[in-house]
């Protein structure tokens, strides 16, 4: 080839286009999601909503970069041992829980995937985490409440019905939690001049025979913890409240706003958008054992007015006054 032709050539060759280069694929890392609630209930699927959005807002998009698989244990035994089962044979790189019996179904299966939680009233006393600064392990999350809360909940019963002298305990036996709860409530209840006793909530026959034996005698009220028991049974623990003239107190703002008559707890939904936060660090490379675990950081106070009137009861005006919300 003569040297003009041949320079003709390399100037041919440069206006070419070069290969595209290949894209790498985008790595997909899967996070598992066991919620403590039906598919359909409203709270679960708000809580699910936030906590896909805030990982949104890290960079975390479900079908992009991540896989989000959700089971919905409904507060069932049984059910969360299977879904538990189910979410770790997929190899998740994290996993959120919400529920103590959720947290536990799951460690029963993995002592190695993280764990992220929500809505465990007592971690270290349920057995989850070594300490709150320092969980070990696995497992590390958002706790539901302190135990003074549950002191809380008394002297709101005490202060709304102030002939109060007898007050029934609902909770879930089987939630490790349940026995530190009513261990607050106790130890509030003297001061209060008030008598406390627990009753189970195992199933639905359970509850209305217990409520309708303590009803028999005056000066009662309710205080219904937070647990598997009583969700499931909310409705019915509700209409028996109203049926037998008890004022109750609830942990759950979704109780009052379904004909409930008052409620104080922190919001469910905000602490699934912080534990985010914990699954993009852990997604980033940190360990749960580093995370320590935190608590809520706002409380609510809510008030069924109308449940008030059914009950002939009258709302102290400080209570009116620092109220977040008042269902009329």
């Amino acid at each position: 080839m003569r040297r003009r032709d041949f320079l003709g050539a390399l100037g041919g060759a440069a206006a070419w286009p070069l290969p595209v280069r290949a894209q790498q694929p985008v790595q997909m890392r899967r996070i598992g999601v066991l919620m403590n609630a039906t598919a359909d209930n409203p709270q679960g699927q708000a809580s699910a909503s936030a906590f896909q959005l805030a990982l949104q807002q890290l960079g975390w998009t479900d079908g992009r970069n991540v896989r989000i698989d959700t089971r919905w244990g409904a507060n069932d035994v049984d059910g969360d041992r299977r879904f538990a089962t189910e979410l770790v044979a997929l190899g998740p790189d994290v996993i959120l829980a919400s529920g103590t019996l959720s947290v536990a179904a799951l460690q029963h299966v993995t002592r190695t995937v993280p764990i992220v939680f929500v809505r465990v009233a007592d971690p270290v006393g349920a057995g989850l985490v070594d300490s709150l600064p320092r969980p070990g392990g696995n497992t590390t999350g958002f706790m539901l409440f302190e135990f003074s809360l549950s002191t809380k909940w008394l002297g709101l019963l005490k202060q709304i019905a102030p002939g109060l002298s007898r007050a029934a305990v609902l909770r879930n036996s089987d939630n490790p939690g349940a026995i530190a709860q009513f261990g607050a409530i106790q130890s509030a209840a003297q001061s209060l001049g008030v008598e406390v006793s627990p009753l189970g909530v195992s199933d639905a026959i359970e509850i209305e025979r217990a409520v309708a034996a303590f009803a028999r005698t005056a000066n009662g009220g309710l205080i219904v913890t937070p647990s598997a028991g009583v969700s499931v049974h909310r409705d019915l623990i509700i209409t028996l409240a109203a049926r037998h003239k008890l004022p109750a107190v609830y942990a759950n703002r979704s109780n009052v706003t379904g004909g409930g008559l008052i409620s104080y707890a922190p919001d469910f939904v905000d602490p699934f958008r912080h534990a985010a936060g914990y699954v993009d660090r852990i997604l980033k490379g940190e360990r749960p054992a580093d995370l320590p675990v935190q608590g809520p950081t706002k409380y609510e106070l809510v008030i069924n007015l109308k449940c008030a009137k059914a009950l002939e009861l009258t709302i102290p005006a400080t209570l009116l006054a620092t109220a977040d919300e008042l269902i009329q």
